[in-house]
């Protein structure tokens, strides 16, 4: 057991909490809530040692172990994946060596009533149990085990630690920290780095964890699914509900809206003591009664409701301007990087107004098909395009990193304002929690969220009609998600959001693109129905190019050759129609030059500029007709 006794800690010369009190049991499952800037990650660094509080007292009952695993770190692994996960076992040998010397004094001695003897047994017994967890006859089995279940493959085990990314070299920590199994295990955001299928296979081990488990995670489902009790710290206190975080929410809001109706009620009572001194308060008859309900008022305790956070941002998406019926469109698509084959053979059409999720293990090409789709990978196989009108936006995973460090938040949304837009800097700013105070602050001292809120912020500024979103929510606090989810679903354009968000794709999408095994596969349905569909029997379509089936007769393959001779001929229309397009939208882009001068123009200048119009409204209409021709 961990207890924490009148623990208090203060940042910035106010406290963060104070005279916290609680009990971790040895099976624990709690999940750690709170605003962010609470304290979630100062509570897990204080109760694993990395920091010291400035009262207060944490006890660790005598031999437990606590493990611990940072939001982010900095690896600096030299050895392979494998290699470095093995030194996750190093404590075994301190504890062989330990058990080698306790049976040798056990064996030695003779004093077997004494209360030291009976410490030693009880000592030799966990040495034994914690040994026969940690499994030391099979290490590599078990390394591999961790492994292969948070994503890497038998082909990684041998490579570099170094050569991965950031995220992978988080999950080898991860995986190291799991094989030790300590007695309690102290976990801030552990999703961060993991994708669906990796996350699923943690949530199974952590329920069947033989040790105490606390987590901090903005992750609803996860939270959920591994939970049992939830500690919310708000306003320098916790309160601590024995149940998981979705229930928790439920009596949260109960618990306020009583502190509330208790509040109004003492206020009442108050109010009517203070009118019953205020008109008697003269009057020598009622002196005593007066007396008495002033002594009232100074023994009352004052009834206080919990400070909530009424932050928030709040922002939606400019209107989507007006796109053809194809938004995205490939054929056979294919990429490699160097002998890895990523994907091949993929055939995927997106039509307007369309809200698809990729999903799948990461490495497997979510985010290179991302990368194509907004042009920043071209050597691929196959043929790729967008369709006529399509404007894009893009938050790439690496977004927040990709922020100039040196600019100011100020700054970074200025360099690309234009218009308009540029005397709403300050506004669009504060709906994202940049107030007057942060806007002069440089990207380099913000924190991930912050970040990634600024990051977001770009979106606004150009209005595009296909939003391709890779892992969005990572840094985003519960609340900012849901808004971010909500102005999704409020958005009238094309979306693809990659993410291992359970919770925040539910609902959002109705079409889902699996990555696996070097194809895509569609699932028509909802995160949670793929999730269970995959984990009983899946039953995914895959959209690779099917083979050509040969002609039964003669007959048929006629029929074919003219069936495709009439597919080029109508592509051939399509392309034309697109054509005619771009020359009409350019011409009407030079009359509003002209017209955005101000100066005034002729009848017949603007005769000719509702013509171009019309015309563009009906060869729109014309390439949507070619266009659906073609698919049939």
């Amino acid at each position: 057991m961990i207890s924490v006794n009148n623990l208090s800690v203060q940042f910035t010369g106010t406290d963060l909490f104070s005279g916290v009190t609680f009990n971790i049991g040895d099976r624990d499952r709690i999940g750690l809530v709170g605003m962010n800037g609470a304290g979630k990650s100062t509570l897990l660094k204080i109760l694993c040692g990395w920091q010291e509080p400035e009262s207060g007292t944490i006890v660790i009952a005598s031999g437990q172990t606590v493990g611990y695993l940072p939001q982010e770190m900095v690896p600096d692994s030299i050895g392979t994946v494998l290699e470095e996960a093995l030194t996750a076992f190093s404590a075994i040998d301190d504890l062989e060596h330990e058990q080698e010397r306790l049976t040798a004094e056990i064996a030695e001695r003779t004093d077997y009533e004494s209360a030291e003897y009976t410490r030693l047994l009880e000592r030799h017994n966990e040495v034994t149990e914690h040994l026969a967890l940690l499994g030391g006859a099979r290490r590599q089995e078990q390394a591999e085990k961790v492994l292969l279940g948070l994503g890497f493959k038998h082909s990684d085990f041998d490579r570099p630690v170094a050569v991965f990314s950031g995220g992978w070299q988080m999950r080898v920590e991860l995986a190291k920290l799991l094989l030790r199994h300590p007695d309690f295990l102290l976990l801030d955001e552990p999703t961060n780095h993991l994708d669906i299928v990796s996350i699923q296979w943690l949530e199974n081990y952590l329920a069947n964890y033989s040790g105490a488990v606390v987590l901090v995670s903005h992750d609803r489902t996860f939270l959920d699914n591994i939970t049992k009790r939830t500690i919310e710290i708000t306003a320098g206190r916790i309160y601590d509900y024995k149940c998981p975080y979705s229930e928790y929410v439920v009596q949260m809001q109960e618990r306020r809206a009583s502190q509330m109706a208790q509040l109004t009620n003492q206020q009442r009572q108050v109010a009517q003591i203070e009118a019953f001194i205020e008109r008697f308060r003269y009057k020598a008859t009622k002196a005593k009664q007066v007396q008495s309900r002033v002594k009232m008022l100074e023994r009352m305790e004052k009834i206080s409701v919990d400070e909530v956070s009424t932050e928030s941002i709040h922002f939606q998406f400019p209107p989507a301007p007006h796109s053809g019926k194809i938004v995205v469109e490939a054929k056979g698509l294919g990429k490699a990087y160097g002998d890895n084959q990523v994907f091949d053979g993929v055939d995927l059409l997106l039509t307007a107004g369309k809200k698809v999720a990729f999903v799948g293990r990461n490495g497997e090409g979510k985010s290179t098909m991302a990368k194509i789709i907004v042009g920043d990978i071209n050597d691929y196989t196959g043929t790729f395009k967008l369709g006529a009108g399509v404007q894009m936006g893009y938050y790439a995973q690496n977004q927040a990193a990709m922020l100039n460090l040196d600019k100011t938040v100020f700054e970074t949304i200025d360099d690309i304002a234009q218009g308009d837009i540029r005397p709403k800097i300050r506004n669009i700013l504060g709906s994202f929690l940049f107030g007057d105070d942060d806007i002069d602050k440089k990207v380099k001292v913000l924190s991930g969220g912050e970040k990634a809120r600024l990051a977001l912020a770009k979106l606004l500024l150009t209005p595009s009609n296909l939003l391709i979103l890779d892992e969005p929510t990572n840094h985003l606090d519960m609340n900012s998600k849901d808004i971010l989810k909500n102005a999704l679903l409020q958005y009238t354009g094309t979306l693809i959001v990659v993410s291992h968000d359970r919770d925040f794709l539910s609902g959002l999408t109705d079409e889902l693109y699996e990555f696996r095994d070097g194809a895509v596969h569609e699932f028509k349905g909802d995160i949670m129905e793929f999730v269970q569909n995959s984990a009983e029997a899946p039953a995914i379509q895959t959209i690779q190019e099917a083979p050509k089936a040969s002609s039964a007769s003669k007959q048929a393959y006629e029929q074919s050759k003219e069936r495709e001779r009439e597919r080029r001929k109508l592509q051939n229309v399509v392309k034309q129609k697109e054509q005619e397009i771009e020359t009409l939208e350019a011409a009407i882009a030079e009359k509003d030059g002209i017209l955005a001068t101000g100066a005034a123009q002729s009848a017949e200048f603007y005769k000719e500029y509702q013509s171009l119009k019309e015309q563009l409204e009906q060869k729109m209409a014309e390439w949507e007709e070619a266009v659906i021709a073609a698919e049939q």
